[in-house]
C-alpha cells in the first residue's frame, strides 16, 4: 500500500475501536443538530481523534470534517465520522466512517469503513477500487428491467423514480455509503442520494469511478454539496439521469 492509504487505512482504525465500542451503548449520548439529524457523542469522539491524528502526524494536511468544519489548505482529509448515524443510534449496523484525501482540489483516494458490517472498502486514483482487499468492479448490467437499484430515502425521490422503481429487476433501500459501496462491487447496479454533503459523497465517488461506475447529480452534473448524487455501473447512467433529472 502507498504512505497515504496506509495512514488512511490507520485513521479507520482508530475511528473503528471508537465507534464499535459504542454501538449499541445504552447510555450512548444522542443530540439533534440545527438541521433537525441526529449526532451522537461516538460521531463526535470519532473525528476529534481522526483530526488529532491527522495533526500529529506531521503531514501538513488539513480537515474538512462534518462535524467540526474546515481547517482549510490545499491538502486536507475529507471526514464523516459515522456516515449513518440514524441507524447507528438505532442499533442498525448499517454505518461507517467516510474517508477521502483532496489534494489541490482533486481527491486522490477514498475509504469505507463498516465495522459492524466487517467490511471496508477503499480506492487509490489510478489504481483501481478494492473491497477487503480484493478488486472489484461494477456489473455489466445494461437494462434497467435487468438491474438492482437502491435510494436512500424513497419519499424525497423525483417524480422520474417511480418509473424506474417500476421497470426495475430488484427496487432496495439499502441507502446512504453501503448503496454505492455495493454499486463499485456489482451487488448493485444504481445507488441514489437526493441530498448529500462533500463528506458523503467525496469517499464513495472515487470508490465507484475506479471500479470503472460514474457519479453524477441527477441532471448530469458535477456532484456538490447539498446536491443529489447517482452512482451507476456507467451503462445506465444516461437513462438514469434521463428520468432523474427535472427537466427529463
Amino acid at each position: 500500500m502507498s504512505g497515504d492509504l496506509l495512514f488512511a487505512q490507520s485513521l479507520a482504525d482508530l475511528a473503528d475501536a471508537i465507534t464499535a465500542a459504542r454501538f449499541r451503548a445504552t447510555d450512548l449520548r444522542v443530540d439533534t443538530k440545527p438541521d433537525l439529524t441526529p449526532v451522537s457523542e461516538a460521531d463526535r469522539a470519532a473525528e476529534e481523534a481522526i483530526r488529532a491524528q491527522i495533526a500529529a502526524s506531521g503531514r501538513g494536511e488539513g480537515v474538512l470534517g462534518e462535524e467540526f468544519g474546515d481547517d482549510g489548505g490545499d491538502a486536507k482529509w475529507i471526514v464523516d465520522p459515522i456516515d449513518g448515524t440514524s441507524n447507528y443510534v438505532r442499533g442498525v449496523p448499517v454505518w461507517a466512517t467516510l474517508l477521502a484525501l483532496e489534494r489541490e482540489g482533486q481527491v486522490m483516494l477514498g475509504l469505507v469503513s463498516a465495522p459492524a458490517l466487517g467490511r471496508r472498502w477503499w480506492a487509490v486514483r489510478g489504481e483501481g477500487a478494492f473491497a477487503d482487499g480484493e478488486r472489484c468492479r461494477v456489473s455489466g448490467v445494461s437494462r434497467i428491467e435487468d438491474a438492482a437499484i437502491s435510494t436512500t430515502s424513497a419519499r424525497r425521490m423525483p417524480a422520474g423514480w417511480t418509473t424506474v422503481v417500476q421497470r426495475a429487476w430488484s427496487n432496495r433501500g439499502l441507502g446512504d455509503f453501503w448503496q454505492h459501496c455495493l454499486v463499485a462491487e456489482g451487488s448493485l447496479d444504481v445507488g441514489c442520494d437526493s441530498v448529500v454533503n462533500v463528506w458523503d459523497y467525496a469517499p464513495v465517488q472515487i470508490i465507484v469511478e475506479e471500479a470503472g461506475g460514474r457519479c453524477t447529480r441527477y441532471d448530469g452534473g458535477t456532484p456538490g454539496g447539498g446536491e443529489s448524487f447517482v452512482s451507476t455501473n456507467g451503462l445506465l447512467h444516461a437513462e438514469m439521469v434521463g428520468h432523474l433529472s427535472p427537466s427529463g
